[in-house]
């Protein structure tokens, strides 16, 4: 598949969170370049504190915060939006992954 220099956009409404830049494909994760938009402000501390509890293993806790990310923005892929997604923002870069139908149950 063709993902490699494809923008995909973070957005929380239709304020833009930020854009990724794909440089690298690792099935099923994406990885890029991530440039912050101007409502990433209001969102970064859900991302770190995504990586703090995936850092500590603490998976409880991890489910609950990125239930807030799901319910705070929403991803647009370069043909359009997508139904469900994983992702990790840190500093300037991102890793995601993404379906076009809901993820099971045992997300991960």
């Amino acid at each position: 598949m063709g993902f490699m220099g494809g923008i995909w956009r973070v957005l929380r409404g239709r304020e833009l969170v930020g854009e990724i830049t794909v440089e690298d494909a690792d099935f099923p994760w994406l990885h890029g370049r991530f440039a912050p938009g101007p409502a990433f402000a209001e969102v970064k501390p859900l991302f770190d504190r995504d990586l703090e509890l995936m850092e500590e293993q603490r998976w409880d806790e991890w489910d609950e915060v990125y239930e807030e990310i799901r319910k705070a923005v929403s991803m647009v892929a370069p043909s359009g939006p997508v139904a469900e997604f994983l992702l990790h923002v840190e500093k300037d870069e991102a890793w995601f992954r993404w379906s076009d139908e809901p993820f099971d149950e045992s997300r991960g």
